[in-house]
């Protein structure tokens, strides 16, 4: 079973219900793998996001039973595959192409995605529970690039639209992306938060992803916080529904935990900076309080989120005097193998490393048996247990993946690359 389907987060986050709601007068929400949310007009619908591709026909076809009226706009609230890539099934056969809105800068997201399609791929996989092979990342038919539904109307800062007698302010925000946009429609008293808020913590340190901006990302938190709406439409998850103050506390506790852990990184980063994976244990993460299920950390760590924080004020270098020029990865496993006299000593301070739960230490140690012997098939096995124990002792689903995906690469005798 892959390990997505064994997380909490499939639970809290990943509906696979993919049941339409009513959250206000003629607005519906679709919370399945990502969120769509439809508002109902006198001019027609306006969506905001559109799900992902293959939930699409299964939402819009319940979607239909509350409503027939065609798409007038479609608000995609950034650029990722789940949010804006899936608006042909909700469009009528008979009807004019939408106007779709989004942040000015999605069109650079999507050229980027076309020139890093087999990079999307293989990390996607790899996030999501599975392993990508050089043919599946170098796939010239790749699901990343440009959406058949491109924007047509972009913003930068604030653009308020009226669609009928409703009103929607669009806000621009970065957080998990730099495109991102939060929608309010004052009528009838609906925030749409887009990625800002997913019911549980926020996705702000993918280890895998470009840079993620969780200072920002809070005083976004804070300002759609002030305009207390009675209802959230989040990206992902369950909405929220005629609970002004319930919604105040998710987003205000969501702030609060960003920048616990920005200020927490950046005043250690202050100390002399010293090397990152110095820092990372050195910063004090944030408690888990069973009071806010919201900010569960079941999908990502606050540990990558003050990884994020370092990548941006830090740089690239770790600040490890040999990381600046390093050694290749299979040279170093080499010499450290020839060091300590071969490679069954190695495996067996890994048993003696994983017998004490000492995961760290023992995926140090696997990752340097299987950089140095890869065809070993004694290294193959100690090494997949390894990363299997390691994700099974992991409750995050991102890092859960990443080693089941290590563990997958192990057993067909690969390093992780």
């Amino acid at each position: 079973m892959p390990a997505a389907n064994r997380s909490p987060y499939g639970i809290e986050m990943f509906n696979s219900d993919r049941e339409v709601s009513t959250v206000a007068e003629r607005t519906y929400h679709c919370a399945g793998f990502s969120s769509v949310t439809a508002f109902e007009t006198s001019e027609g619908l306006v969506l905001v996001d559109t799900g992902l591709g293959s939930e699409s026909d299964a939402i819009a076809t319940q979607l239909r039973e509350r409503t027939d009226a065609p798409v007038h706009t479609a608000i995609y609230t950034h650029g990722h595959l789940d949010h804006a890539f899936g608006l042909d099934a909700y469009l009528r056969d008979d009807q004019e192409p939408p106007r779709v809105i989004a942040h000015a800068a999605m069109p650079e997201r999507f050229d980027r995605y076309q020139r890093t399609a087999g990079h999307n791929e293989a990390i996607n996989s790899r996030q999501f529970g599975g392993t990508a092979s050089p043919s599946e990342a170098d796939a010239e038919e790749s699901r990343f690039g440009w959406p058949d539904h491109p924007p047509t109307t972009l913003y930068r800062d604030e653009l308020t639209i009226n669609v009928g007698d409703i009103t929607f302010e669009l806000h621009h925000g970065r957080g998990e992306t730099d495109d991102h946009t939060w929608v309010y429609c004052p009528e009838r008293d609906v925030l749409c938060t887009g990625d800002f808020f997913v019911n549980v913590a926020p996705n702000a340190g993918n280890p895998q992803k470009v840079q993620r901006y969780p200072w920002e990302w809070a005083d976004v938190l804070r300002e759609m916080a002030g305009v207390g709406p009675a209802t959230m439409c989040p990206g992902h998850g369950p909405p929220v529904v005629d609970d002004a103050e319930a919604i105040r506390e998710r987003l205000l506790s969501g702030a609060t935990y960003l920048e616990t852990i920005v200020d927490r990184t950046l005043e250690v980063l202050n100390d002399g900076s010293p090397p990152h994976v110095d820092i990372i244990h050195e910063v004090e993460l944030p408690e888990p309080d069973s009071d806010e299920p919201w900010l569960a950390e079941v999908y990502d760590d606050s540990e990558f989120i003050v990884r994020n924080v370092l990548r941006y004020y830090g740089g690239w270098w770790s600040g490890r005097p040999s990381e600046l020029r390093p050694a290749a990865r299979d040279d170093r496993a080499a010499e450290f193998v020839a060091l300590i006299g071969g490679i069954e000593p190695l495996l067996d301070r890994i048993e003696e490393r994983l017998a004490s739960d000492n995961y760290r230490l023992a995926c140090h140690l696997a990752d340097v048996a299987l950089e140095a012997a890869p065809a070993d098939a004694d290294v193959q096995a100690v090494v997949e247990t390894v990363y299997e124990q390691r994700a099974e002792a992991t409750t995050n689903l991102m890092a859960q993946n990443i080693y089941a995906a290590a563990a997958e690469y192990a057993a067909e005798g690969r390093p992780f690359r």
